[in-house]
């Protein structure tokens, strides 16, 4: 009698783990789905139904986890957050070792993606923050920390290189710098329709990280 209680018991804690890893992918199909409509066209544009279709959920599924859109949005902000480092920096940290280069493998793989798009998807975040920041307060302040650990990431990379700067170089500004130019390159890439600006903004931005290094040199002398 005590081993079928035991059977009994393992085969109820094996129904529940099914169920709940069957809840965490129909969670992740829905912020996966999110992500990707929001970002080809907008938060405004997409339609619940959109969603739905997307991620292979019914209604139902949708509500149990995110019971309005906006909390679908909340997630997919997070899903930013904690992907941002396996996704977008990792793979250019594996790939190049030098920190100076490592930045401008980042700015590398933003053209890419206008490459692959026609230039007609920017930034997910800047989609974002460009249609949502102003009236969506929740929305706004995770756009604000992804904004500030893509700002992070950069930073720690130039720090890196720090002794290779002039001793007054203001690094924290400086990945801030990075992120401006990379934001507003995108943008005009939009636009225009066209890698001309993006290439040349990221050219200028190299131009100057490079005097700062060869100032650094000097002064080091």
């Amino acid at each position: 009698m005590q081993a079928n209680l035991i059977l009994l018991i393992d085969r109820s804690t094996q129904n529940r783990s099914d169920e709940m890893n069957e809840q965490n992918a129909t969670r992740e199909n829905l912020v996966r789905a999110g992500f990707e409509l929001f970002h080809r066209q907008g938060y405004g544009a997409t339609s619940v139904s959109q969603i739905l279709k997307s991620a292979g959920c019914n209604s139902g599924s949708l509500y149990y986890f995110f019971p309005t859109k906006e909390d679908l949005l909340i997630a997919v902000l997070n899903w930013c957050l904690e992907n941002l480092w396996p996704e977008v920096i990792e793979p250019v940290f594996e790939r190049i070792s030098d920190p100076i280069e490592r930045v401008f493998g980042i700015l590398d793989g933003y053209r890419k993606m206008l490459v692959i798009t026609e230039c007609q998807q920017g930034c997910p975040i800047g989609n974002l923050a460009l249609e949502l920041a102003d009236n969506h307060p929740r929305v706004r302040e995770l756009l604000a920390q992804n904004f500030s650990q893509w700002r992070q990431a950069v930073e720690g990379s130039l720090r890196m290189a720090s002794d290779r700067f002039p001793e007054s170089t203001d690094l924290e500004s400086l990945s801030l710098f990075v992120l401006t130019t990379m934001e507003g390159a995108v943008m005009l890439a939009r636009a225009y329709r066209s890698l001309d600006a993006y290439d040349s903004a990221v050219t200028q931005l190299r131009n100057y990280i490079e005097r700062l290094l060869l100032e650094g040199s000097t002064w080091g002398k």
